[in-house]
């Protein structure tokens, strides 16, 4: 630890594999076909959403267990969270797989948790194969912080669609030639007060300019130092907000930005604001992020994942919403 929520890995764990799943309407993303699976069902053939999210969970582990010779058996640890309440698909995704499981609860931002905390077991010798991600399920989502799909209540500009994916990436040792995490920064939760949940990007985006400006303060860096920092799903509206508040920090707007909600479904506007949910950075950062560095168009890149951390009770309560954004920094070397 170089200082409060700052974290450097002097071994370098490599993210070895990666597996990415996704629902039909994905496939009108503009990364479909970086995917390992998309399937045709939006339940994946089975009874309810959420045994649809629980199955295309372990799906991803079991292709980024698959791409490293692999079996559940072999992996010392499952570090995954999702949006449902108590993070039910992730449980019984855990159920299946038999891994040593810790559920991870940073909303939007697990995608970059998870990476962080199995770094670290890797990093003091704990770990030889954390699979470490997260999902969401479009259906199971809406109808548990806003309103049922049935429902067909209209949206505002801001709104953004709840991504159905997992990603998983598969945690080792170093390895050669794969993405390295040389360092983090755990994120400080902010709440500005902001409660309207067909916001969420402009609710994240304070969070996210904090998150960028303690890691480039902390470990040294500056924004030309990066390929690419990609925030998690700010959208559009939460995407322009959050380069206003780094341009207010003093931090210029370079085009090495980008955000993964606000790209996940290109500039299709049936999708208002860009895509949101657990498995929207997830699904990006394992697939496009991954494989570009993987053949070397990347050489360091800052992954930025954002979380708005509400709940059904909080939101009925009308209380705000405390946000949180964590930072994790990939190398190849």
């Amino acid at each position: 630890m170089v200082g409060r929520g700052l974290l450097t890995f002097k071994t370098l764990p490599s993210i070895s594999a990666t597996g990415v799943t996704a629902g039909p309407l994905e496939k009108k993303s503009s990364f479909k076909d970086k995917f390992d699976k998309v399937y045709d069902d939006e339940r994946c053939g089975l009874e309810t959403n959420e045994h649809a999210h629980a199955k295309m969970m372990e799906d991803a582990c079991m292709i980024a267990l698959s791409k490293i010779d692999s079996l559940p058996s072999d992996a010392d640890y499952l570090l995954i969270g999702d949006l449902v309440n108590q993070m039910t698909p992730s449980n019984f995704c855990a159920t299946t797989m038999g891994i040593p499981y810790i559920g991870l609860f940073s909303a939007c931002a697990t995608s970059v948790s998870s990476l962080i905390l199995a770094a670290l077991l890797t990093e003091v010798g704990m770990s030889e194969i954390a699979i470490a991600g997260a999902a969401s399920q479009h259906n199971a989502i809406e109808r548990q912080f806003r309103y049922p799909v049935e429902y067909g209540s209209q949206k505002p500009a801001t709104a953004q669609w709840t991504v159905t994916a997992a990603g998983v990436a598969a945690i080792t040792p170093h390895k050669k030639g794969f993405p390295s995490i040389e360092c983090a920064t755990i994120g400080c939760v902010t709440d500005l007060g902001m409660t309207d949940p067909f916001n969420m990007g402009a609710a994240m985006a304070p969070a996210a300019a904090d998150t960028l400006t303690r890691h480039l303060s902390g470990h040294g860096t500056s924004v030309n130092d990066y390929d690419v920092i990609m925030t998690g799903d700010l959208g559009k509206t939460g995407f322009e907000l959050y380069k206003k508040l780094v341009a207010n920090k003093g931090i210029d707007d370079t085009k090495n930005f980008r955000d993964a909600g606000a790209e996940f479904y290109g500039k299709d506007p049936s999708f208002l604001a860009g895509a949101s949910g657990a498995g929207c950075s997830a699904a990006i950062y394992f697939s496009e992020i991954f494989e570009k560095m993987k053949i070397g168009k990347y050489k360091r890149v800052l992954l930025i994942a954002t979380g708005a951390l509400l709940s059904p009770m909080s939101f009925q309560q009308e209380d705000t919403i405390p946000c949180i954004a964590h930072a994790i920094e990939l190398t190849m070397k």
